[in-house]
């Protein structure tokens, strides 16, 4: 049976990383988007990158950065994946993933099928889709729910994930309706926007492998 991969997004403190790798997540999420109220400074996003156990993997989520800003942020992170949740091309995406030994994944609004068709052309250039709900103010973490209808039976030609409104209380059916092998949630597991809830972490992390464990 194939692991379930897990991400809770958008930490910014040890606490938050130690309750996401306690509840069994595969992979956590650090932000540095400056709009974000889970922004991280490159100097912070490094000190809890030095803090993640060797358990979890460690997401570097970017919005639209430069080459050289990039590059930097690479350098003194250290990721394992790198995020990009902007409007980043098939390119760009290309030229990271060629160039590093890094995962690359990109984010995708997802509003019809026509928007999950058009992801497409990221075949090859990243390593995995992460389909989001479209829309709200931000790129993502907004807690808007994706229509999981959209992805019910679509026929996906690389690796993927869900994200889009998740928590606790949906991820079973979400991933009943999707077959999603990546779960992703950030605002779902908050107390406030930017503060991470350590039970409702544990909560989401249970539900999702449960779901798996039953075979969803």
């Amino acid at each position: 049976m194939p692991e379930t991969l897990i991400k809770i997004c958008g930490l910014t403190t040890p606490d938050a990383i130690d309750a996401a790798a306690d509840a069994g997540a595969t992979h956590i999420g650090l932000v540095h988007y400056k709009p974000s109220p889970r922004h991280l400074s490159i100097a912070d996003a490094a000190k809890l990158r030095a803090h993640a156990p060797d358990s979890v993997k460690v997401v570097l989520l970017t919005v639209d950065m430069d080459p050289k800003a990039t590059a930097e942020a690479l350098q003194e992170i250290q990721p394992d994946v790198l995020q990009l949740h902007g409007k980043e091309t098939a390119e760009w995406a290309s030229l990271i993933r060629s160039n590093s030994n890094l995962e690359v994944w990109k984010a995708v609004g997802a509003k019809d099928r026509a928007s999950l068709e058009q992801a497409e052309k990221y075949k090859g250039a990243a390593h995995r889709l992460l389909f989001d709900a479209a829309g709200g103010e931000m790129p993502g973490g907004n807690g808007l729910l994706l229509d999981w209808r959209l992805l019910m039976n679509y026929r996906h030609t690389m690796d993927w994930g869900l994200a889009g409104g998740l928590n606790a209380e949906n991820v079973v059916d979400a991933m009943r309706y999707t077959g999603a092998p990546l779960v992703d949630a950030s605002s779902g597991v908050e107390s406030a926007p930017g503060k991470k809830d350590p039970a409702k972490i544990k909560a989401f992390c249970k539900a999702a492998r449960g779901a798996m464990a039953a075979g969803v």
